[in-house]
């Protein structure tokens, strides 16, 4: 049945009520499938509440009424200030045990964790485990009776269009109330990604998206069906007001279910990691590798003494499946390697100079220090720049200053210094602090390997940059 359909029957359902008359029986059927859901889930949905203590020390200046900075040197020290933070989410228990899942940001750096039912019984939480790249924390009360508790579902069946309700505590603070709030909607979009940005310092992946209404204080609430199964996890939200603008974000529930059993063992949550930089296939990418479509992911550098590297991956390698599961995209790369366990091993599809061939390799546990992909060799001590540009461009070798104007991490390659205005290279989107480190799959260590390289290359070059390859067109 259409959303349209629905609606236009509930609809119906208000103004037949509203006269007095029966209303229709599919009507009826899904206002009472809300309430249900509603009843069911929302006793096991709890409002979290945290207190972070942070302390300073206070300073008291003698001579404050001079000006002369030599008096202001002088300070004493006053007594410590306690300043108490305070943090308001959402969860759901998941057993009768009073296991509880939310958003590790929820409870992130809390001090002190209490937990209300809507029932209006409180408890003191502790922490069980928490992930920070999954966004995902359990915590514990200990229950004095019977819990309620949610059923998890199936996420992986989760369809766009299917129903979707949310519900958690927003702006629990304001209403005082400890029942939760149920929203509903659809599902709008499956394999959502959000970048890091400047007030959210995580990225996100494979997201489910949502129409229902998701607030402050929603997070780490359930995302559930019409039948009352946990689906996802709400964790964010799309918004220029700061409110819900009708696009919310979920963890999808089976991607979290393995984190969440670690985490109540009190183990650490490992990831699947091959050490590959990758990217998606555009149409100039597929063309220049004589590719018939764009999809698989090409790798576009490859980690020291990582998986991949042992198994013989090298940069400009096409992955198009692991273990059979065709890869079409980034995405989809990441989801299959979520699925595996590290110390296992996997069998890559890969397309390598237009010939298909399988590489075997043993799934590493993702490292925690993104330090580890850097390349500690030597940096050069002196700069050579391109006196004529070539392609609309001019670089430099990488020194320690070229380093602390760009901001960059990179100790090898040649870094783009300016890009002529409408040149081809501006077309490809190479700009000012890329770090070209391959151009034609020849290595690029520095100004010397790039004027051979340059001197070899005619008509359109794939350039390895550090956020991907691109093709710089000849003309």
């Amino acid at each position: 049945m259409s959303k349209i359909k629905i609606f236009i029957l509930i609809f119906l359902l208000i103004l037949i009520s509203s006269a007095g008359a029966e209303p229709p029986e599919e009507a009826l059927s899904l206002q009472n499938a809300f309430v249900k859901v509603s009843k069911d889930v929302g006793q096991a949905v709890v409002s979290i509440s945290t207190e972070h203590t942070e302390r300073y020390q206070t300073r008291y200046y003698p001579f404050a009424q001079f000006e002369d900075q030599f008096f202001n040197d002088f300070f004493v020290e006053g007594p410590q200030r306690e300043f108490k933070r305070m943090g308001l989410g959402s969860g759901f228990i998941i057993n009768k045990e009073g296991y509880i899942i939310t958003n590790e940001h929820v409870i992130r750096g809390a001090d002190k964790i209490t937990v209300t039912l809507p029932d209006a019984r409180e408890f003191e939480a502790s922490l069980t485990g928490s992930d920070t790249y999954s966004d995902l924390a359990v915590i514990k009360i200990e229950p004095k009776g019977e819990l309620p508790f949610a059923k998890l579902g199936d996420s992986d069946n989760v369809q766009i269009g299917n129903w979707a309700i949310a519900i958690g505590n927003p702006f629990a603070f304001a209403v005082k109330n400890p029942e939760p709030t149920v929203t509903v909607g659809v599902i709008s979009a499956l394999h959502r990604s959000l970048p890091m940005t400047d007030k959210r310092t995580r990225e996100y992946s494979d997201l489910i998206q949502t129409d229902a209404a998701i607030n402050p204080g929603n997070s780490g609430g359930p995302l559930v069906d019409i039948y009352g199964e946990v689906i996802g996890i709400n964790v964010a939200i799309f918004t220029l007001s700061g409110g819900s603008e009708g696009i919310g974000f979920a963890i999808p529930i089976n991607a979290a279910k393995k984190a969440v059993n670690d985490l109540i063992q009190g183990k650490k949550v490992l990831y699947g990691w091959l050490g590959v930089i990758i990217q998606d296939v555009d149409a100039a990418l597929a063309s220049y590798f004589g590719l018939s479509d764009k999809s698989g992911v090409l790798v576009s550098r490859i980690v020291e003494a990582s998986p991949a590297e042992k198994a013989g991956l090298k940069a400009g390698d096409i992955i198009i499946s692991l273990d059979d599961e065709k890869i079409k995209n980034t995405e989809s790369l990441i989801r299959a390697l979520l699925k595996k366990n590290v110390g296992e091993q996997a069998k890559l599809g890969v397309i390598r100079d237009l010939k298909l061939y399988s590489a075997v390799v043993e799934i590493g546990a993702r490292p925690e220090d993104k330090a580890v992909v850097m390349q500690k060799k030597t940096k050069p001590q002196t700069a050579q720049k391109v006196i004529n540009s070539w392609r609309g461009m001019e670089v430099s070798d990488i020194t320690a200053e070229i380093v602390q104007r760009f901001k960059i991490s990179a100790e090898n390659g040649v870094i783009v210094v300016s890009v002529q205005p409408g040149s081809q290279v501006e077309r490809s989107g190479i700009r000012p602090g890329d770090v070209i480190y391959e151009i034609n799959r020849m290595t690029v260590k520095d100004m010397r390997d790039y004027l051979a390289a340059v001197d070899k290359t005619s008509g359109d070059a794939l350039m390895g940059t550090y956020r991907g390859y691109v093709i710089v067109k000849e003309k």
